[in-house]
């Protein structure tokens, strides 16, 4: 129904809609004509999805909040779902307004737009979509359009009914990790792969993923070799169930045929004259006596059971009580007890030293009045990220469970407090996460280990997976490398796990449309800690975003039904969770015990979600890494 009267309040607010529609859209062709010469570089099947993500970044620029408000009362399509098609829905809205207004003279003329100019609309954004899902992939399913992928464990190169029962019960992407194991387990478990998708007629493509330049802390000095042994207790602390303890020879030692509280290892001689009905006698750790009684006998060893806790260490004394026939009391030193895993413990207010150098780490160390003599100290497996670092910049240690700013920084030391930890205080161990959030750390983006490792990438997997994506030069690096390998043929998957690649995401995206076939992953776990828990939702919301206007297929990872594969049960959050899942391309669950149940419940969660999943309106507010990103200046300066 055309606005027959031009001066009326409906058609100034047509005519605000239509000229404000307007400024945006000629932005967004602006964009574009401002990278005609990142254009003409990319591959021919992206061109189209590279004009779409630069429109969609134009649009992003700016508040479309009062717009979208204006739209929907008047009845419009409020461009909350544009994505896949971003000139093409703003230009069809501007079209019907101009059928709205009829033969009106606008207050402010404004040139005709031709839906021509637009690269993809509803139908061809979706499909492309698919289409790139499907080359990276492989065909859905005919139930389920979301993939499934699983990494799996060390015990896949040597378990093949556990890779079996993974392709019977929906995985549609094995994930290798390059950080652990090594080119003949992961042979042994791409070889399981292909066997299991032979016998069960099913297709299963692999993807590695490059360890990357992961910052982690380095050794840290053992604790005591001391073992605490406690019997179970109810509630009123009665004894339910004694402490099982393992005794065995120390020369030969034998492992315990049922699992057991500790194993002990014995004098050989001590350990014949002993048998089930004796009592031993024990001085533990702390100078507390303590009887473990023997009751049974087994080739190997012997079984005894303890009722009361005790702290064991090397050299404590097990003394035979004299039998009743009169057999003399005999003794042995109890060895074999491993030192325990070194820990740092840390609390608010605490310092902690990073350290350059190679040396252990240690705990701090107190006077006999409680004054600190020397902080904690712990090494760091890249410690050229030292020169990146400047003084109160964050530091996040073990997955950000440990948090603090670096209050001095030298050559050699970043010298830390730490403001937040547990309730109970926080436990550093070695090989634990180092994040640094807010330093422009200037890392490659490939290990001399990550080149080695892409040998093998090349000629066994579909797809590569490059970790720490952080620039689009890091991007263009492995496609050349991919390119002298003779693998322009393998897929491409950028993982986005710090700040700085989400915020250079745009970039990144048209990067690697110089590729055939590539995908992103959401690294939720990392990207938590580096900005920040309560921005995840958001961030990853816009990674998702982004790669449907880029027509890229995405990934949802890390601790997608986790309790559930590590424990068996799953909470309602990460049920939820797994729901949501359902708007990426591909849903990635970690390894744990229980994996093969984890598969067969997201499984059935996805299928349902196919059934009637809808997707809500979003409201455009200004998006942060649209305004991050810099234009032809940002992508001009990186060649």
């Amino acid at each position: 129904m055309m606005v027959e009267n031009p001066d009326s309040v409906g058609a100034k607010s047509l005519y605000e809609l239509r000229e404000a529609l307007t400024r945006i859209r000629t932005a967004m062709l602006a964009l574009e004509k401002g990278h005609a010469s990142t254009l003409d570089v990319l591959a021919p099947e992206h061109q189209l999805s590279a004009r779409n993500l630069l429109h969609y970044v134009a649009l992003r620029k700016a508040d479309l909040r009062s717009v979208q408000t204006q739209l929907a009362a008047t009845g419009l399509s409020s461009i909350g779902r544009s994505e896949a098609y971003a000139l093409s829905s703003v230009t069809t809205v501007i079209n019907v307004i101009d059928q709205l207004l009829g033969s009106s003279t606008p207050h402010i003329p404004v040139p005709h737009v031709q839906a021509g100019d637009c690269p993809c609309d509803l139908s061809s954004g979706a499909n492309l979509l698919e289409v790139h899902t499907e080359r990276l992939f492989g065909a859905a399913r005919l139930d389920r359009a979301v993939r499934i992928m699983v990494t799996v464990p060390s015990e896949a190169a040597e378990d093949y009914s556990l890779v079996h029962r993974l392709v019977e019960n929906g995985m549609d992407c094995m994930r290798i990790n390059c950080a652990h194991d090594d080119a003949v387990a992961w042979l042994k478990m791409i070889e399981h792969l292909r066997r299991a998708c032979l016998v069960l007629e099913r297709e299963c493509c692999v993807l590695m993923d490059l360890g990357g330049p992961k910052l982690r802390t380095g050794d840290i000095e053992p604790g005591p070799a001391v073992r605490k042994v406690r019997p179970d207790r109810d509630a009123y602390g009665r004894v339910v169930a004694p402490a099982r303890v393992w005794l065995t020879a120390s020369r030969k030692p034998g492992r315990a045929p049922a699992e057991s509280d500790v194993v002990l290892q014995v004098d050989s001689d001590w350990l014949a004259a002993t048998r089930p009905g004796d009592q031993v006698k024990l001085r533990d750790a702390r100078g507390r006596r303590r009887i473990l009684r023997i009751v049974d006998s087994e080739r190997g060893g012997l079984w005894a059971e303890l009722t009361r806790t005790a702290y064991i260490a090397n050299g404590a004394v097990l003394k035979r009580v004299a039998r009743p026939d009169g057999t003399d009391a005999i003794a042995s030193e109890v060895s074999g007890i491993e030192a325990s895993e070194g820990i740092i413990r840390l609390q608010p207010g605490d310092l902690l030293i990073l350290t350059r150098d190679s040396l252990r780490g240690r705990t701090a160390s107190y006077d006999g009045a409680g004054r600190l003599l020397t902080p904690a100290r712990v090494p760091c497996t890249l410690p050229e990220v030292f020169d990146d670092v400047n003084a109160g910049e964050r530091v996040c240690l073990d997955d950000g469970q440990i948090v603090g700013f670096a209050q001095a920084v030298s050559a050699t030391e970043i010298t830390i407090r730490i403001e937040r930890t547990p309730p109970r205080g926080g436990r550093l161990k070695s090989d634990k996460g180092i994040n640094l959030p807010d330093s422009n750390l200037q890392l490659p983006a490939m290990t001399a280990k990550d080149c080695e490792d892409l040998k093998f990438v090349t000629r066994h997997a579909d797809m590569v997976g490059l970790s720490f994506a952080n620039h689009e030069s890091h991007v263009r690096d492995l496609i050349t490398k991919l390119r002298a390998a003779a693998a322009d043929s393998i897929g491409l998957v950028l993982k986005i796990e710090t700040r700085r690649g989400f915020q250079r995401l745009p970039s990144m995206l048209l990067a690697a449309m110089g590729h055939a076939r590539f995908g992103v992953m959401i690294a939720r776990g990392d990207l938590a800690v580096e900005c920040g828990y309560e921005r995840l939702a958001e961030v990853q919301e816009e990674i998702l975003w982004l790669c449907e206007a880029a027509h890229c297929p995405a990934v949802w990872a890390t601790q997608v039904l986790e309790t559930l594969a590590k424990q068996g049960t799953p909470s309602r959050a990460e049920i939820t969770d797994a729901a949501m899942g359902h708007r990426a391309e591909c849903v990635m669950l970690n390894k744990g015990p229980h994996i093969v149940e984890a598969m067969r419940v997201l499984d059935d969660i996805l299928k349902r979600m196919d059934a009637h999943q809808s997707k809500k309106r979003a409201m455009l507010r200004p998006l942060s890494v649209a305004m991050d990103f810099d234009g032809v200046h940002a992508l001009e300066a990186s060649r």
